[in-house]
């Protein structure tokens, strides 16, 4: 593997300052592991049962079929354009984020985030996640090692690099780099529509995630996940957020963190799906599940 220097480039001129302290996120002394996971795993399966059905206040998680209906029926029947509904849940995402890891609980100070793109609209989510982070007061970087090329998503990677969110050249190999130079990982990979095997670069990305000690948070859904039945042996996020409504693989979630976010589906969309989505408080745009 290249050195640390050679591996991060210039993209990592930002997070050099907080190398020595590793700019993690507090949270990671706050007790969360793997067998704590298991144990509530079992408990959230108990709350919401085995298929999309009841959840708080008869909440829905939808089959990979129905999200991407509603999804569907959001552009041609409402007329939504696609940066219109990924900008909203880019900022809900963002917003989930500084809830659930503000800044002050980094332990440098410079909350370090490495935000994670794949080449669908889940990486334009993460892009837009991204920008408002910083603007948030976070210092993130992204990894966008598949670029579509659209005016969509070339316009979303301007926007952060004329914001100074640096680009990585290679993603590190180790789990350990990444612990060290980063307090937080935004999962932005795969969204709802994945399907079949991980192709490369994203299995090995996602094996080095597997690894890691600081908290991912996974934006809709975990990647490599089957979008319904979860994956045990898969990537464990200590977040998700579920945009629309959550899906069923959300019932094998078993992170500290489940936030719903996306406050943009009409009454009478929510009422044909029967989504049942619980009210957001005052004027959010994010709702904390549990």
């Amino acid at each position: 593997m290249p050195g640390p220097r050679a591996l991060l480039g210039l993209g990592l001129l930002v997070a050099a300052g907080v190398r020595a302290a590793g700019g993690r996120c507090q949270s990671r002394g706050w007790g969360w592991d793997r067998s704590w996971n298991r144990d509530r795993c079992r408990l959230h399966r108990t709350m919401h049962g085995a298929s999309a059905g009841p959840g708080p206040q008869g909440l829905r998680f939808l089959g990979q079929e129905e999200a991407q209906a509603i999804d569907q029926e959001l552009f041609t029947e409402y007329k939504f354009s696609v940066d219109q509904l990924m900008e909203l849940a880019g900022l809900s995402c963002a917003t989930a984020i500084a809830k659930a890891y503000p800044p002050s609980s980094f332990t440098t100070s410079k909350p370090t985030v490495l935000v994670v793109c794949g080449p669908g609209n889940n990486g334009g989510d993460g892009l837009v996640c991204a920008r408002h982070l910083k603007m948030f007061g976070y210092e993130p970087t992204v990894y966008y090692p598949k670029r579509p090329n659209t005016p969509l998503f070339e316009g979303l990677t301007t926007q952060c690099q004329k914001m100074d969110i640096p680009f990585l050249p290679e993603f590190p190999a180790e789990a350990a780099l990444i612990d060290e130079l980063y307090g937080l990982v935004v999962d932005a990979i795969f969204g709802f529509s994945f399907k079949g095997a991980v192709r490369e670069p994203f299995s090995s990305i996602l094996s080095t995630l597997e690894r890691i000690t600081v908290p991912i948070a996974s934006i809709d859904i975990p990647s490599g996940w089957d979008v319904e039945k979860g994956k045990a042996d898969g990537l464990q996020p200590d977040m998700l957020i579920s945009l629309t409504a959550p899906k069923k693989a959300a019932m094998h979630f078993a992170g500290r963190y489940h936030f719903l976010g996306g406050r943009f589906v009409p009454a009478a969309l929510q009422e044909k799906y029967a989504l049942n989505l619980p009210p957001y408080p005052e004027t959010d745009c994010v709702l904390q599940l549990t």
